[in-house]
């Protein structure tokens, strides 16, 4: 399961036909390309049952410890101290408030009256228990990872927690669905925790079938207020183009991530509400700098300047993604919106000339990437392309990620297209600047090393302010784009459709779909 975790999903917006005109040529048994506008407000039914087609299953038995907890998160059983707000800041949650009370120490108030599904209370005794939990299994989440996290009761209500060492963002680090709260009765057994009827969420988990489906009911107590639905039965699809014959067959009432001919086709369907989101995801070519050709800036910035990111956007994939011109994109307030700058093949032959290569010394590199997702053989062939156009012979590979990572993260590589979220279960780049990009960095594909970006990216641990704290980050980003640092191609978009639904928003981030306004019409 991929885990995005960008901040929650800003505005939903109609996917822009960038290569609709291509896509509608070849799609020549729909009767038309046109776009229809929003399915109608409706007026909710009461009592309504709601049926979702979900991209992603449960792998590990709902164990919260693992990306099942997205699972949780998604069909509104489990639920956090604290969510992401749209521009990346803390909000309540269970938790009504916090405070900051020394460098080591938060203390979190909980939201009066809330109770578990079970009926029990959500107090700081059973908080504390769920958050020991987490943080003690063998390989603690992402989230959570090195932060030494210890939880005392602060009285019934509030609970303080202290940190390894100074963390500004520890609220942030609690919006990660892995450390939902479930009720005690769930810590009771020697496995993962029991998630029927233990979340605090508007819909309570009353059955699952392993990986096919889960049945959920409405919480009547829920602290939200009364949720539109009385119940909601979910299917896990993981193929695309079975999720989306389920929709189009009238089998489901929402389906998440479509095939592009299919968000093309019910794009132009009367009553359907199909809603294309950015995602906090960036699909990049990394380049190896620690051995030659790539060693030399100037073949990178031939690389950079060869490749023609809107035509990769537009053309290769139809309008399904957004060119990227940097790191981060429009899926959060600090990305890039710009557009990429324009390639300009004779300067990359030129910078190629310099660095000793052309006709006579003809440059030769292998591309690498998987089939996982199916975009990344289609971007390959078209880089492929670009680079040809400028010079640069490239043979590509594609395999499975498993078979390859153990020679990409050793530097035996020379091209790797790699999709990448790049909020790794916090709505903070922190993370994935310092992994993927600081000398020490544990994920450094590129093997890029710079005294003045982890001079950069060293300001974050003291920086607590929001704002302070997305300068650096665009710092860092363009920091990156001057040493062409890899080249980021592409930002990712999620989409969804809904029928006959009201209260529905798609989110890039993977945590939230089963709202309590969520209804059904008609």
């Amino acid at each position: 399961m991929s885990t995005p975790t960008a901040p929650a999903a800003s505005p939903a917006r109609r996917r822009p036909r960038l290569g609709a005109a291509l896509l509608c040529a070849l799609l020549t048994t729909l009767a038309a390309c046109s776009s229809a506008g929003p399915a109608p407000s409706g007026v909710a039914v009461p009592d309504g049952e709601l049926r979702i087609a979900f991209q992603f299953a449960p792998r590990s038995g709902y164990a919260l410890d693992t990306d099942d907890a997205f699972v949780l998160s998604q069909i509104g059983s489990a639920e956090t101290l604290v969510v992401a707000g749209p521009d990346g800041t803390a909000e309540p949650a269970l938790a009504a408030s916090w405070a900051r009370v020394d460098p080591l120490t938060w203390r979190f108030e909980l939201r009066p009256g809330v109770r578990f599904h079970d009926g029990s209370a959500v107090d700081a005794a059973a908080v504390v228990t769920a958050l020991r939990w987490v943080t003690g299994v063998a390989a603690p989440p992402r989230a959570l990872k090195g932060t030494g996290l210890i939880m005392a009761a602060d009285g019934a209500a509030a609970v303080r927690i202290t940190t390894a060492k100074p963390d500004p963002i520890l609220p942030l680090r609690l919006t990660s669905p892995n450390t939902a709260i479930l009720a005690p009765a769930a810590y009771t057994g020697s496995g993962p925790p029991q998630v029927l009827g233990t979340g605090t969420g508007p819909m309570r988990l009353t059955a699952t079938d392993g990986t096919q489906s889960v049945t959920l009911e409405r919480n009547d107590a829920y602290w939200g207020g009364r949720p539109a639905l009385a119940k909601v039965i979910g299917t896990f699809v993981p193929d695309p183009s079975a999720r989306a014959l389920s929709f189009r067959a009238g089998d489901v009432d929402i389906a998440q991530g479509l095939p592009e001919p299919a968000v093309l086709e019910l794009s132009g369907t009367p009553g359907v509400d199909v809603q294309t989101v950015p995602a906090p995801r960036t699909v990049s070519l990394f380049m190896n700098q620690s051995a030659a050709p790539f060693s030399d800036i100037r073949v990178r910035q031939a690389v950079q300047k060869a490749i023609d990111r809107t035509a990769l956007a537009e053309q290769a994939l139809a309008g399904a993604a957004v060119a990227a011109s940097e790191l981060f994109g429009p899926a959060v307030p600090w990305g890039s919106a710009e557009p990429p700058a324009p390639p300009d093949v004779a300067a990359a032959r030129a910078l190629l000339a310099q660095s000793g290569y052309g006709p006579d010394n003809p440059l030769s590199v292998r591309l690498w990437t998987y089939p996982n997702r199916p975009e990344l053989p289609v971007l390959a062939t078209a880089v492929q392309a670009m680079l040809k156009a400028a010079g640069i012979d490239t043979q590509i590979r594609v395999a499975d990620y498993s078979t390859q990572e153990a020679e990409v993260l050793g530097g035996r590589y020379d091209l790797f297209i790699l999709s990448r979220s790049y909020l790794t279960d916090v709505p903070d780049a922190a993370g994935v600047l310092s992994s993927d990009y600081t000398c020490a960095g544990s994920y450094n594909l590129d093997r890029y090393c710079s005294p003045q970006f982890d001079g950069i990216v060293a300001g974050l641990p003291g920086a607590s302010d929001t704002a302070a704290r997305q300068k650096i980050f665009r710092a860092a980003a363009a920091r990156l784009v001057a040493d062409a640092t890899g080249v980021p191609l592409v930002h990712s978009q999620e989409n969804a459709a809904a029928r006959n639904v009201i209260g529905f928003r798609a989110d890039p981030d993977g945590k939230r779909l089963v709202t309590a306004q969520l209804a059904k019409t008609g």
